[in-house]
């Protein structure tokens, strides 16, 4: 039998599973976005260990394990230290689903899309939003959120989110945890795609529960998310007059999966579980401060590389984030047609804006191990090339 033949015989008995299989084969990226971001090789070994049970006593010593490396990294002794099965969003509905009962009051800060997001989740829960929201680009000040404590007495909780990833603007929270702890409201930030990649210590600022994803500044996947909360919000939950509205997130549910009881809740995501642990360890190595200070100078870098390129940086100065950059688009130039050319010639994603800046602005993120001036002067070189053309 020639070559020729056996090849034709060979192709003709893949199975059409086997041929979809061949087509699903991408090359790798350069994940330049909003998050996703490249993981360490290491994280991608983890993810490929042994599947253990959800009660292999190995398996309870990696789960004691992270919530220790949680703590550090949150900066906070708060024993509910977790992960969620899911997305940021997990950690999200869990925050607000868990506090809020119908009819309370939150005062939501919203300076983006997320900010939105926040205040519709608690509408869904039967709670009332209250909204403080300022211009795409902008920061909730301090003394908003004062006046909206002083007219609404009753509010349970004020809600903020720290990085926005629709427009790369980071909201002050120190001063507004002070206000919030002074009424005796719960405090919940979301740093979704900030922790790992910004200071923010979770017991100095007087956060009362916070929340971030596995898959942008901690370097981890997405699927799995990290919430921590005080003992102050902890009571609040217990003292409930009806359970959460959602099983598959409740926290007193699944707090005693994670502590001394054990109780079956659900099955964890094992090889999620081992990639997030031994992002948290790549964390401890490098030290919390280096890994913001890594973050800011690349993301220095990039802003620079961008406006010397006579592009126009959006939002307030003051307040842009190190890991995600929100650059307008120039006049002329084609939107989708750039970031197709980067992607497919080059390899790179970064993503348009969404909400009042659909069309008009890229979102260029910096996160985890993607983090490195390697990929700012890859990136700066490539858009250089595509937009002289």
């Amino acid at each position: 039998m020639t070559r020729g033949v056996r090849s034709v015989i060979l192709s003709a008995a893949m199975t059409t599973s086997e041929q979809n299989f061949d087509q699903l084969r991408h090359q790798p990226r350069v994940l330049l976005g909003p998050g996703p971001s490249n993981l360490h090789p290491r994280v991608f070994q983890a993810m490929s260990s042994p599947v253990l049970g959800y009660l292999d006593p190995d398996f309870l010593v990696i789960m004691d394990d992270t919530m220790v490396l949680l703590r550090r990294l949150f900066q906070t002794e708060n024993e509910m230290t977790i992960t969620l099965p899911g997305t940021g969003m997990a950690g999200m509905e869990a925050a607000i689903c868990n506090v809020v009962e119908p009819g309370d009051e939150v005062i939501v800060g919203i300076h983006g899309f997320f900010g939105q997001r926040m205040a519709e989740i608690v509408e869904r829960h039967g709670g009332k939003a209250i909204r403080v929201e300022v211009e795409f680009g902008q920061v909730v000040r301090a003394d908003q959120i004062e006046s909206a404590l002083k007219s609404n007495p009753k509010a349970k909780m004020v809600a903020v989110v720290h990085g926005e990833t629709s427009s790369g603007i980071g909201q002050p929270l120190e001063q507004i945890g002070q206000l919030v702890r002074q009424q005796d409201k719960l405090f919940l930030v979301d740093t979704v795609c900030s922790l790992g990649g910004a200071d923010i210590p979770v017991d100095r600022y007087l956060i009362d529960i916070c929340y971030s994803g596995g898959q942008k500044c901690i370097g981890g996947p997405a699927g799995i998310s990290c919430i921590t909360l005080n003992d102050r919000a902890m009571r609040v939950i217990e003292s409930r007059s009806r359970p959460v509205d959602t099983w598959y997130l409740d926290l007193l549910l699944i707090r005693k999966y994670w502590f001394a009881d054990r109780v079956y809740h659900h099955t964890a995501p094992g090889p999620l579980l081992f990639a997030l642990r031994e992002a948290l360890r790549l964390i401890e190595e490098e030290g919390l401060h280096d890994r913001f200070a890594r973050h800011q100078q690349c993301g220095d870098l990039l802003k620079t590389g961008l406006t010397d390129l006579g592009l126009e940086l959006f939002g307030d100065p003051a307040n842009r984030l190190p890991m995600l950059t929100c650059v307008m688009i120039p006049g002329g130039v084609d939107d989708a047609a750039v970031r197709q050319r980067l992607l497919r010639g080059y390899g790179i994603e970064i993503v348009g804006g969404f909400g009042p800046l659909k069309g008009k602005a890229w979102r260029i993120g910096l996160m985890g191990y993607g983090c490195s001036e390697r990929n700012v002067h890859y990136l700066i070189a490539a858009l250089r090339e595509i937009l002289a053309r």
